[in-house]
């Protein structure tokens, strides 16, 4: 059976569009240039293409509509009386037959032009037909442009109708309006459909879907249906009817015995007696929605009598499909969609039924025979007289029953939250499932930081084991330190050596002080140079008090250093050799060759080392060696940086005369783009 997308219709232009659209393409897919010096042979030809190519083009445009709406006679009989409820097929037809009559029409346009134009006997002639043939084809689309607009109508409501499979597992929820049909929808499936309390809320068919054994159901939920003639059901309720009569489903009946929805148990089961016929051949299972405000053993003796009619005419559904007679309590179900009671067994008795017929047709299939000569049921040989029965152990019986009754006593965090005062009341204990060597360490309060430290580094499997070699270990530690006392005791020392020893502590104690204020106030910085000293704490009068307190003579250092800072000083020093014999300086005066060099030197601060020097360790066996090797470096070198300097950021024109700019013929008009 094909499948038909209805959402990937092609949209339907008006009519002006579609002349838009062709003339366009015709004009810009043609040549354009003709002149009356060309050949009589040429000027027809030019002018057919053009009538031939805008009647293939029409042709093709028309075709794809008419192709593309599906054709009511050749689709699924579901769909196609679906369709005849929602638009009226005649209609539907009727739009249909004028763009192909549209289209057979052009053709008949395009084909008398292009044989007039054969006989053109002049430019002006060939271009009067041709505008007269493209302005026929063009006057037949504009009259369907009605037709053209009704399509597109009804490509737009069949991108919104469901989508939904004739062929597969599928149950079907019916009955009047308000009974509690698409509450039950939305329970069983992930569908969102509208739920209000007021008649008529579901307009058109809706689909959800369910898995049941590992197998995908399709639920769809139908508009109500009120007990009246078949002609006086409008769109609504006739969209019910078409999916009872076309399709092979599990039907669901609801049935209200609260009332609240408006309407009897009488009038309910008048709709069922009025439709039993669309349930033939059809799993059919009568639901009892809304017990929770009225039990079916509530009901009147009347209203009772009224349901086990129906109850005996849904047996009678069963006892033709071949079931038993006598289960009589998978034809008549409870549920209330707001307690969602009995919500779950519903759906696994429809599908359950459903699954049971559609297995049994297979079997009784022509198909049935091909797929039995495929399988082989291995049967053991008898060895004796003594029959052996399949059984199942008696272990894996109280087994299973054991897990069946921890099931159902198991409470689940939901009837936990329900118990303990609801949600945002009930707070879930994740602890309670801890696998632990004692049950209560549970509820032990384990705090991540303790002291600064994280305690998750100090969890350990042999921590008490360590904890004990710990404690060992000090023990021995502390008597080794009382049989050795290394301890400063203040009672043997000297008043001046207990002087000193208060002196150190007080230092000490000063030091971890500073630095703590430092390290508080984000000071705690490098070591600053000593010309950006602006205190002068380091000085060398400090250094030569602090050696000499130490018992050292400081003048050497204070020598040293005095040296270092002169050395360092960027004055030169006037030597004797920079004077001349009778002690004038002799800057004035022209110096010798032998003074400049001397000056020079003592000017220098120090003298470089010139690159052709060959160090050793360098692997240069002479200079000569070492000045030829950095030639060829920087060689290397050359271009990879002659390129570097162009990048994007560079203002670099790499071709002065484009040859696109600079070659060619120049026509007349502006030139400045040249």
């Amino acid at each position: 059976m094909v499948q038909y997308n209805f959402k990937k219709i092609t949209v339907v232009p008006n009519g002006k569009d579609v002349v838009d659209i062709i003339l366009s393409r015709t004009q810009r897919q043609t040549p354009t240039v003709v002149h009356k010096g060309y050949a009589i042979s040429r000027l027809r030809q030019f002018y057919m293409r053009k009538v031939k190519y805008t009647q293939q083009n029409f042709h093709d445009k028309l075709s794809t509509i008419i192709d593309e709406f599906p054709r009511l006679d050749d689709i699924h009989p579901f769909y196609g009386d679906l369709l005849h409820v929602l638009y009226n097929k005649d209609h539907y037809k009727l739009a249909l037959g004028q763009i192909n009559t549209a289209r057979n029409l052009i053709g008949k346009i395009a084909k008398d032009y292009v044989k007039l134009l054969k006989y053109g006997d002049s430019l002006y002639r060939c271009k009067c037909l041709k505008v007269a043939a493209l302005g026929r084809m063009c006057t037949v689309i504009k009259r369907v442009g009605p037709s053209l607009a009704y399509l597109e109508q009804v490509r737009q409501h069949m991108a919104r109708l469901p989508s939904i499979d004739p062929n597969t597992r599928t149950v079907l929820i019916c009955g009047y309006p308000n009974v509690g049909k698409s509450s039950f929808i939305n329970k069983i499936t992930r569908a969102d459909v509208d739920v209000q309390p007021y008649a008529f809320t579901t307009k058109s068919l809706f689909v959800g879907h369910t898995d049941y054994k590992y197998l995908r159901y399709q639920v769809i939920d139908t508009p109500g249906i009120l007990d009246r003639p078949f002609e006086d059901r409008n769109i609504i309720e006739m969209c019910s009817i078409t999916a009872l009569a076309h399709l092979r489903a599990a039907i669901l009946f609801f049935l209200d015995v609260s009332g609240s929805c408006g309407y009897s148990i009488a009038q309910q089961a008048a709709l069922f007696h009025s439709i039993k016929s669309l349930f033939m051949n059809k799993p059919l299972i009568i639901v009892c929605n809304k017990t929770d405000l009225q039990p079916l053993e509530g009901i009147s003796e009347e209203d009772m009598k009224l349901v086990n009619e129906m109850k005996a005419e849904a047996l009678k559904t069963l006892v033709g499909q071949g079931g038993e007679p006598t289960d009589n309590n998978s034809v008549l179900l409870t549920m209330s969609t707001l307690t969602e009671e009995g919500v779950i067994a519903v759906k696994n008795a429809a599908c359950e039924r459903l699954l049971d017929q559609r297995v049994e047709i297979k079997m009784k299939s022509k198909k049935i025979n091909d797929c039995l000569n495929r399988f082989h049921v291995a049967v053991p040989k008898p060895r004796d007289q003594k029959e052996r029965p399949p059984c199942i152990p008696q272990a894996v019986l109280e087994a299973k029953a054991k897990q069946a009754a921890e099931k159902e006593k198991r409470k689940t965090e939901k009837d936990l939250e329900d118990e303990n005062g609801g949600a945002g009341v009930y707070s879930m204990n994740l602890r309670k499932n801890y696998i632990l060597a004692d049950d209560e360490w549970k509820e032990d309060v384990l705090p991540e930081i303790l002291d600064g430290h994280n305690v998750y580094d100090f969890i350990d499997p042999d921590i008490l084991h360590r904890v004990e070699e710990l404690e060992r270990e000090e023990g021995m530690r502390q008597e080794e330190a009382e049989d050795d006392d290394f301890e400063i005791d203040g009672t043997e020392l000297t008043p001046e050596q207990q002087a000193a020893l208060a002196e150190i502590r007080k230092k000490k104690s000063l030091l971890i002080q500073q630095h703590r204020i430092k390290k508080s106030n984000a000071e705690n910085r490098p070591t600053v140079p000593r010309k950006f000293d602006k205190d002068k704490q380091f000085t060398s009068e400090r250094m030569g008090r602090q050696l000499s307190s130490l018992g050292l003579d400081p003048s050497l250092a204070i020598k040293r250093m005095h040296s270092r800072s002169v050395s360092r000083g960027r004055k030169r020093d006037r030597s004797p050799e920079t004077r001349s014999a009778d002690g004038m300086d002799t800057d004035g005066d022209t110096p010798s060759k032998k003074q400049r060099l001397s000056r020079s030197l003592s000017r220098s601060r120090s003298v470089s080392r010139p690159p052709h020097e060959v160090v050793p360790g360098e692997g240069f066996k002479d200079s000569a060696q070492k000045v030829k090797a950095i030639k060829l470096a920087k060689k290397s070198v050359k271009k990879r940086n002659k390129d570097a300097r162009r990048g994007e950021a560079d203002r670099v024109i790499p071709n002065l005369k484009p040859k696109h700019l600079f070659s060619g013929k120049r026509s007349n008009g502006k030139t400045e783009r040249r």
